[in-house]
């Protein structure tokens, strides 16, 4: 992975995520080279002074989008927006829990992101489902490739990823020209339904799964019988549950397994495996909605797969870095190995031969990425070929 920090795992994975979701690396250099003498004092010193950079490169290119709209000039104000969304996140994702400033920040990455993809063309459609009192917000992005109703694959978050970032590191757009749809979700604990509407993470996944499947079965542009689900980190706990208890989903896969991540927090107090933000306990109390530390790690404690997944009886698919350094490679094969009546289980391990080996393939998404949304369409009724 690059390290741009060659000392702090977590700021340099920030600046792999932000590279991989289409930041520009003369940007992101002219961002974080003042960075480097603060980033030696640890994970959660000087976060404050990473958002400012990063915040005030989102805002300069904001201007000169809209210098561009005023010329006429749309798509270089669209790309310019969607960069902008880029650093706008990554300054507000990196914050603790509370930083006041960071509620603004987030506003305007959202507005910038849509903004740019609808000057862009993109057949974006925002999505609101209605979910205990509040909002799971997503993207919905249709394929032209493909006549009828759509396949379409739900992309969920992990841990502290966004809607915006899965839209940007662009397996929507790949899926849609193999002829599959997508709806990138925020899901409970994650997003604008953690931070706008106050839904904590679920260990019951399944709860807003259903939800989800509910909404796109109204949807006459989508096919209700090849709805499939791919989640990131820890959406490779999410995933695999909604889908052994939600047996209206066609397929499953997970980038990145996280098969029991309850026993990963005990690892994680014992300094075992890289985090993935600062501020870590905090913010993983804000997005399970505990109170104290020790009512999250009693709360924790159910955060698994064992048991449940002899009920996935769909195409699923596993795959992990084989260097990940925050989730370890033997969550792959548990999960892998409990998916006994799947009737296509595959595990794929990213090697340095492919690439993306470190997690969820933020050091190099390309050929991973690839490998699948292939699997995807193929198992959806997509296609591989122009």
């Amino acid at each position: 992975m690059f390290l741009y920090f060659p000392t702090n795992y977590v700021w340099s994975a920030s600046v792999s995520i932000a590279m991989e979701n289409g930041g520009k690396i003369g940007e992101i250099e002219e961002i974080c080279r003042p960075l480097l003498e603060i980033a030696t004092k640890g994970d959660d010193p000087g976060t404050e002074a990473w958002f400012e950079r990063w915040i005030a490169k989102a805002e300069q290119l904001t201007e000169l989008a809209a210098e561009d709209e005023a010329a006429g000039r749309l798509i270089s104000a669209g790309n310019k927006l969607k960069r902008a969304a880029v650093y706008y996140l990554t300054g507000e994702r990196m914050q603790k829990h509370g930083y006041e400033p960071r509620a603004v920040a987030y506003a305007k990455g959202r507005n910038a992101f849509l903004k740019g993809a609808l000057l862009l063309g993109e057949k974006v459609e925002r999505v609101e489902i209605p979910y205990k009192g509040g909002l799971i917000a997503g993207y919905l992005l249709q394929s032209d490739n493909v006549a009828g109703r759509q396949p379409i694959l739900v992309h969920i978050n992990g841990l502290d990823s966004l809607k915006e970032m899965l839209y940007c590191a662009g397996w929507p757009a790949a899926l849609a020209r193999r002829g599959v749809a997508s709806l990138v979700i925020d899901q409970p604990g994650t997003g604008e339904t953690l931070r706008i509407h106050g839904l904590p993470a679920e260990v019951a996944s399944e709860n807003w799964g259903s939800v989800v499947v509910d909404y796109l079965e109204t949807r006459p542009d989508i096919d209700p019988k090849r709805i499939g689900i791919m989640g990131v980190s820890l959406g490779g706990y999410y995933t695999p549950r909604v889908v052994a208890f939600e047996p209206r989903f066609a397929l499953g896969a997970v980038w990145g397994a996280n098969h029991n991540w309850g026993e990963m927090q005990k690892r994680r107090l014992a300094r075992e495996g890289d985090r993935p933000v600062p501020h870590y306990w905090e913010h993983v109390a804000w997005v399970w909605g505990a109170k104290s530390h020790e009512e999250f790690m009693k709360l924790a404690e159910d955060i698994h797969l064992n048991g449940v997944l002899d009920r996935v009886k769909v195409p699923f698919l596993v795959t992990h870095g084989s260097k990940d350094r925050q989730i370890p490679v033997e969550f792959a094969y548990q999960t892998y190995d409990q998916l006994v009546n799947s009737p296509k289980r595959e595990l794929k391990i990213f090697t340095d031969r492919e690439g993306g080996v470190q997690h969820s393939s933020i050091d190099n998404m390309a050929n991973a990425g690839d490998y699948i949304v292939d699997w995807v369409a193929e198992n959806l009724g997509g296609h591989n070929g122009p």
